[in-house]
């Protein structure tokens, strides 16, 4: 046996070893990853702001003075450019809240006015069907009194209120010490989040090169060859990924609206918002948006409503079968039966992370699987080609 296959097997037998001690200690070594990965998760939170944000970021440094050599525009294109693509995100949510937010808080107000007057006619209703079953209608009455909100005795449902929001007082209050330290530490979290990402967008060109150097006197060239061949691909297939479906989303937001401007059908502007913003959640966002705006239009209407469900599911099945495939299956350059299988189990295994992840990394190795398949093809044409030169 020669000496590099002993050198193999020897790998596999150790990764085995391991393998096997990690399965039987398996709720150990959950405990140390859940430590670390809560250690780290500041900075791959940072990581991930500042990947994303570094695609408006490469945008507007290409249209800064794109032509200027002066060393003020030299200086000050990359701080001004971070600085308009944060402000550009913070516009683009609080427009989205003043769209959004007053008219959820108008139609709680509207229910707020209408669920007494929609109780006590239903309760009429319910009674004048009864009319011919007495004893029925006598115990229905009884027990629809005690939730007649016209005879309710406000005050002493609200001493009973009081009292049981005194008696609790004590356990809310044994509570706030880890609901603060809950918010502070989501607070702190994110606020090293973004920072670690500002200095990660200042220094990407800096660490880009540390990077390329720590490669080049680590590893062979055939495997950074090999390895930036891999980061490339995956790059190009996450921008685009997160370029198309910002796209889908605002297609898909627009449509609902002009849909809803045609159907003549209440709060078009907000509903088109809503959905449009979870779209961003592919498939399964927009029925979210869905769900919301329907709530809110049947503060108005329940028959329009009903309308707007209708024309969502319709929609939904057109965005599903040809605007998300085509866009963002274009997009990614992965047909649109495999952008469906792969939200579907990335759902399934990561819930909404899983579904945001799943079709760039399945796009990723689809192109990777096809260029290897490509030139093994090719590699085999040249191969028979020789073959029949040597027979001939």
């Amino acid at each position: 046996m020669e000496k590099k296959e002993i050198k193999r097997y020897a790998v596999f037998g150790l990764i085995a070893v391991i393998v096997c001690y990690i399965v039987q200690n398996f709720k150990l070594f959950e405990k140390i990853f859940s430590i670390a990965f809560t250690s780290v998760y500041p900075l791959v939170l940072g990581a991930i702001i500042a990947y994303i944000f570094n695609i408006i970021l490469c945008w507007l440094e290409n249209h800064y003075f794109p032509k200027s050599k002066k060393k003020f525009a030299e200086m000050s294109r990359r701080p001004v450019c971070i600085v308009l693509s944060f402000l550009f995100a913070v516009g683009i949510i609080v427009l989205v809240l003043n769209i959004i937010l007053p008219v959820i808080m108008n139609a709680f107000e509207i229910l707020g006015a209408k669920i007494p007057p929609l109780f006590n006619d239903g309760v009429s209703y319910i009674l004048k069907k009864l009319e011919q079953y007495p004893d029925i209608q006598k115990e229905v009455k009884d027990f629809l009194d005690t939730f007649d909100l016209q005879n309710v005795d406000w005050a002493k449902t609200t001493e009973n209120i009081f009292q049981a929001v005194k008696s609790g007082f004590m356990n809310f209050l044994s509570s706030t010490a880890k609901i603060v330290g809950v918010i502070t530490t989501a607070t702190t979290q994110i606020v090293i989040a973004v920072i670690f990402a500002v200095y990660l967008l200042f220094r990407k060109d800096k660490l880009l090169n540390d990077i390329n150097r720590i490669m080049n006197v680590s590893f062979s060239d055939k495997v950074n060859k090999k390895t930036r061949k891999i980061c490339k691909i995956a790059n190009e297939t996450f921008r685009q990924f997160f370029v198309g479906q910002f796209i889908e989303a605002v297609i898909l937001g627009c449509l609902c609206f002009i849909g809803m401007v045609i159907l003549r059908l209440p709060y078009a502007g907000m509903s088109g918002t809503l959905v449009g913003v979870t779209a961003l959640i592919p498939i399964v966002g927009a029925l979210i948006g869905a769900g919301v705006s329907a709530f809110i239009i049947f503060t108005e209407s329940p028959m329009q409503a009903l309308i707007f469900l209708i024309f969502l599911v319709l929609l939904q099945q057109f965005e599903e079968n040809f605007i998300y495939p085509k866009v963002v299956g274009d997009s990614v350059g992965l047909p649109g039966i495999w952008v469906l299988a792969s939200i579907t189990v990335g759902g399934g295994l990561g819930g909404i992370f899983g579904m945001l992840i799943s079709v760039p990394l399945v796009a990723t190795a689809y192109k990777l699987f096809f260029e290897k398949l490509e030139e093994k093809e090719t590699a085999i044409k040249i191969s028979q080609k020789n073959k029949s030169k040597k027979q001939k």
